[in-house]
């Protein structure tokens, strides 16, 4: 068993987290996740509204007793978010973790911690991750520039961020990024990491709340498939390559407002590519770790298998590396 600061601090069996996704973040993968031993996030805002999320905070109890947590994503939108109402739900169903991502978490952390709740914030830069431990997270997520989602604008890819917070971060840091197997983990914790966070791998699991056809699209597509949106709107966003993905590119590369690209990118279209197996019916997110994906295992079947991979890769080929 690979025990880090990160399976200590979050009481967890494996150094290994399902993060924040929206459309896919629910309680059949997340209590999946954590009957696996690894660390699941429900993610807030799938929910429509924070009446909602209880139910699926309770819906996701029913089926595990393993810690899970809550992703709130802050965000602006185009309506806006009761992010208070969606606190105070996380905290009265009494849940011990939680990953925030996107503006500054800071408004929200006092009544984080005086509830005892643990707060892992994501980051796609060193800057960002100073900040964030600045302010007293216990933990950060670092996206590197393969990610799906949001990877910012610096364009950093994992092989130089990850050590590059590692040396400024004190607190237990999860790398994001290109990550779906052993090597991935090995690689990870190498670089400073004492975790690894992975989306579009346990999209292509048996339990994600997606169509087959999309999962087995993952499995077909390779490293090349995705996609930079919004690249000329300084919000760039990672996602799987497809006809609508190659429109919104091509609309922005004529030079483009986020009006001339809204009706292709909009998140009920995506949301309904992914429920129906319309793999180019709206814009979805996916990363480039599409490439190492070659199979759609049991979340169960997948954890153990990298934990398992990860600790032969250790004690074998990098051990027998080492001169008597």
């Amino acid at each position: 068993m690979l025990k880090t600061r990160f399976t200590e601090l979050f009481g967890v069996a494996h150094p290994i987290v399902q993060g924040g996704m929206q459309w896919v973040g629910c309680a059949e993968l997340v209590s999946a996740v954590a009957n696996a031993g690894a660390l699941g996030f429900l993610t807030a805002l799938t929910q429509p509204t924070p009446e909602a999320l209880e139910k699926e905070i309770a819906r996701t109890r029913s089926m595990t007793d393993k810690p899970f947590g809550v992703n709130l994503t802050i965000l602006p939108t185009i309506n806006p978010v009761p992010y208070d109402e969606y606190r105070r739900v996380v905290i009265e169903a009494g849940i011990k973790i939680v990953e925030t991502a996107g503006n500054n978490p800071a408004p929200h952390l006092p009544a984080f911690k005086e509830a005892g709740i643990k707060v892992i914030h994501k980051c796609t830069s060193v800057r960002h991750a100073v900040k964030a431990q600045s302010i007293g997270v216990d933990a950060v997520s670092i996206d590197g520039f393969e990610c799906a989602g949001h990877p910012g604008e610096d364009d950093v890819p994992g092989l130089i961020l990850i050590p590059a917070a590692a040396d400024k971060i004190g607190i237990p840091m999860i790398a994001s990024g290109g990550f779906g197997d052993a090597r991935g983990l090995v690689a990870a914790l190498a670089l400073g990491a004492d975790c690894i966070n992975m989306g579009t791998r346990f999209m292509a699991t048996k339990e994600a709340p997606i169509h087959q056809k999309i999962k087995e699209a993952i499995v077909a597509n390779d490293e090349r498939s995705t996609n930079l949106i919004f690249r000329t709107l300084h919000n760039t966003a990672r996602v799987a390559k497809n006809a609508v993905s190659d429109e919104v590119v091509a609309i922005e590369k004529r030079g483009a407002t986020f009006e001339d690209v809204k009706s292709l990118v909009a998140g009920q279209r995506g949301r309904r590519a992914i429920e129906t197996g319309d793999v180019d019916g709206g814009v979805w997110s996916a990363g480039m770790i599409q490439g190492l994906i070659h199979d759609i295992p049991s979340c169960e079947e997948l954890v153990t298998r990298i934990v398992r991979e990860a600790e032969e890769i250790i004690r074998t080929k990098l051990g027998h590396l080492l001169a008597n």
